[in-house]
């Protein structure tokens, strides 16, 4: 391989990393939300020169190796545990991008940045609001703050990959006052 071809197959890598954890929904909802603190942002863009540089020092990475590592650093720059199967696709997708960066085949590199980014789904979270307000003297620190999660297609085909939620019934989220008894527990009621 030339010293040119070689940066060539280099920075075509380093964009289909890029466009790889731009589009992992994931991500974009820790940077969004400041989940990694003001400079999350930064940390995102960081994060595609870490992948990359792990990627070029360990050349032979088993697939559960890549998502440890993307575990780690979403754990700790983004204080995010990622629970929603994403995990594994993105290391696939970054593994089989640094396997043609290997080969030198510049052309599939090309091809799969391409087809990432048409099929880049941009999420939106909104935190979901309490059906009664809590007492004031509750402790904060072990609370749990719930998300809903929308998505909407920017690219041209979608392949079914960015699925839309699915309308919910209005009336199944709300807590009806006779359902929560004195010491705080609420009544679940099964759907009919």
């Amino acid at each position: 391989m030339m010293a040119g071809a070689g940066e060539d197959a280099r920075a075509l890598f380093r964009a289909g990393v890029r466009a790889a954890l731009e589009a992992w929904p994931a991500l974009q909802i820790a940077v969004e939300n400041g989940f990694g603190g003001v400079h999350s942002q930064e940390k995102a863009e960081w994060l595609g020169g870490a992948v990359e540089d792990y990627f070029i020092r360990n050349a032979d990475l088993e697939l559960d190796e890549v998502e440890d590592f993307l575990g780690e650093l979403m754990t700790n720059e983004f204080d995010t545990v990622v629970e929603d199967g994403s995990l594994p696709q993105v290391s696939q997708q970054l593994q089989t991008m640094f396997h043609h960066f290997q080969k030198g085949d510049g052309a599939a590199l090309r091809e799969m940045a391409s087809h990432i980014t048409q099929r880049k789904c941009k999420v939106k979270a909104t935190a979901l609001k309490a059906g009664r307000e809590t007492d004031g003297d509750e402790d904060d620190a072990d609370s749990v703050e719930e998300m809903e999660v929308t998505t909407t297609n920017d690219g041209a085909t979608t392949d079914g990959i960015c699925p839309q939620p699915e309308p919910s019934d209005p009336n199944s989220q709300n807590i009806k006052e006779e359902d929560i008894v004195e010491d705080g527990w609420t009544i679940v009621r099964r759907k009919k």
